[in-house]
């Protein structure tokens, strides 16, 4: 009987050590992947202004959809200009200009950048400093580039997105991919195909001139 019991308090302590462990391994991989973030933040912030071109996919197999799109974008701060599907949308610091050529309409509009509701390409690269719950994940070599990957997870129970996985070049601390998987099962991969950074960009690069649009409908939004 007192065998039994020994063992039983035996079993126990083992229980507890490796729980304490594996304790101290997740916390370890998260401050490395924290880590690891606030260099790509670091890196981020230093450039003068930032050129992507890239890839976007969107796949559901339920639904069958599977559309895959290329855009570029161009940062200084949080003025930028995007192309994506047809679209170019401006934002100078203080407005935002959406130009739809399809339809020759130009929607014009104040823009709060501090409204953390608001996805902006510029947050698109820091997006992961609040908000998830973040640990190392595997990682991968693509086309002789080793990349990290972190996996996030949202803390809002609201959000839509199941997790988030964010690729991240180890020699340059770029962002190669962000893998977003919805809940309902809805898959999309963003993937960088060319990143340049502190190009000599025209001083009216985040200008808007109606007088390029003389045929389109003005809409002023606010």
């Amino acid at each position: 009987m007192k065998l039994k019991i020994q063992n039983k308090v035996f079993l126990q302590y083992i229980i507890l050590a490796y729980t304490l462990l594996f304790n101290f391994s997740i916390q370890a991989q998260n401050k490395k992947a924290k880590a690891l973030l606030d260099e790509v933040t670091s890196k981020v912030k230093s450039y003068e202004n930032i050129v992507i071109d890239f890839k976007y996919s969107l796949h559901n197999n339920q639904e069958n959809i599977n559309q895959d799109s290329k855009g570029n974008v161009t940062m200084k701060g949080n003025q930028y200009v995007l192309n994506f599907m047809g679209i170019t949308k401006i934002f100078d610091g203080k407005k935002s200009y959406t130009i739809v050529p399809e339809d020759e309409e130009i929607s014009i509009s104040t823009s709060n950048e501090n409204d953390n509701n608001s996805i902006t390409p510029s947050k698109m690269l820091t997006f992961f400093n609040s908000g998830y719950n973040c640990t190392m994940d595997i990682i991968q070599n693509i086309k002789g580039r080793k990349i990290q990957y972190i996996k996030l997870v949202p803390t809002n129970i609201k959000d839509k997105r199941k997790e988030i996985l964010l690729g991240i070049d180890v020699q340059t601390k770029h962002i190669f991919n962000v893998i977003e998987t919805g809940k309902k099962g809805t898959k999309t991969t963003l993937t960088v195909n060319s990143f340049k950074t502190n190009q000599p960009l025209s001083k009216n690069q985040f200008t808007f001139a109606e007088s390029k649009y003389p045929n389109y409908y003005i809409n002023k939004l606010d």
